[in-house]
């Protein structure tokens, strides 16, 4: 009758180890999942970069620089 006690009384140890493992396991699970779902926070969100394109000018000022340096020139040249 001994040997069957002590039998009973090892099963159920090892039957506690074995629930405290399944606890740990299923409270480990819930917090990793909790953990990897984000916060309460509200996300940053970036402005967008906006690149304006130069407004290209007359095609008659590329040649009006040039045009007042001769005038200057043929003026100097005059006097």
């Amino acid at each position: 009758m001994g040997a069957c006690c002590l039998f009973n009384g090892n099963e159920r140890i090892l039957e506690d180890i074995t629930m405290k493992k399944i606890a740990l396991a299923a409270a480990l699970s819930v917090a990793a999942s909790t953990a990897f779902a984000g916060n309460i926070s509200a996300p940053i969100i970036e402005a967008p970069i906006i690149v304006e394109e130069a407004k290209a000018g007359s095609s008659s000022s590329g040649i009006l620089v040039p045009l007042l340096i001769l005038a200057v020139v043929a003026a100097a040249a005059a006097s």
